[in-house]
């Protein structure tokens, strides 16, 4: 069983995933980091030397990887769901959780983000907001299909986000045995 979490980077994937797997007391694994550690190689130098379809593939095959494992909770990717395979991957294996943000909110956690010197890549060459803007737009229905929770993380502690999740989970998940994922209605 893997709860993998979904949404567009500054959601509070990378930061909600720790916290949900020591509540469940799982593993957690944030996939853009398990891809630049497997790889040897920042994600920013991969989209400036390599472009962003060979990240796609990197990406996936990363994922398909992760998704082998067991009592994990998965921090995707912002643009993992590009992928139908990946979207069908993630809701075959366990819950999607959609971590979602004010666009204004994004724009400020990824101010803080680059302040310490974890800068994420353009995907559009467009200013911080415009750019949030036009990808969510896009993304949005993309998130919307693959997901089977929703969450807002906007002015919220991690400990509520977390609850919130949990609370939509199955009661047996609580005990630490947890039905398996296609027997549930």
């Amino acid at each position: 069983m893997i709860i993998s979490l979904i949404g567009y980077r500054g959601t509070g994937k990378s930061t909600v995933a720790p916290a949900l797997a020591h509540r469940l007391q799982w593993a957690w694994c944030d996939a853009d980091a398990e891809l630049e550690h497997s790889s040897g190689r920042l994600i920013r130098d991969i989209f400036a030397t390599d472009g962003e379809p060979t990240f796609r593939d990197m990406e996936r095959a990363t994922i398909v990887r992760l998704l082998q494992r067991d009592r994990l909770v998965l921090a995707a990717g912002g643009g993992a769901i590009l992928n139908p395979e990946t979207r069908s991957d993630f809701r075959r294996v366990g819950p999607v959780v959609w971590l979602k943000a004010s666009i204004s909110t994004i724009a400020d956690r990824l101010k803080i983000d680059q302040a310490g010197g974890h800068q994420r890549p353009s995907l559009t060459g467009k200013s911080a907001v415009e750019e949030i803007a036009d990808v969510i737009a896009v993304r949005e229905p993309l998130y919307h299909e693959a997901a089977t929770i929703t969450v807002s993380t906007d002015q919220r502690p991690v400990s509520d986000i977390v609850d919130e999740i949990l609370a939509q989970l199955p009661t047996e998940w609580q005990s630490g045995c947890e039905p398996q994922w296609g027997e549930q209605a």
